[in-house]
């Protein structure tokens, strides 16, 4: 297993979840007006797992998974 691949690749998955949520967040009203609740708590969740993907990832497959091989 790539450990190296796998933490570049889940820490900008997290970065990009973060950027779309956060981005939809600020552009969203500004152009289509006021959002239905329901796109405004799937943005929000978008940004919550993207810090949480962003921070967890890089530990699990950059520390805990190689040491434990």
């Amino acid at each position: 297993m790539d450990y190296a691949s796998w933490t570049r690749n889940s820490f900008l998955l997290g970065v990009a979840l973060l950027a779309i949520g956060a981005v939809g967040h600020l552009l969203g009203p500004a152009l289509l007006g006021p959002l239905p609740e329901w796109e405004a708590t799937l943005l929000l969740d978008l940004e919550i797992l993207g810090v949480l993907i962003g921070l967890i990832a890089p530990f699990t497959f950059g520390i805990v998974l190689p040491l434990t091989e």
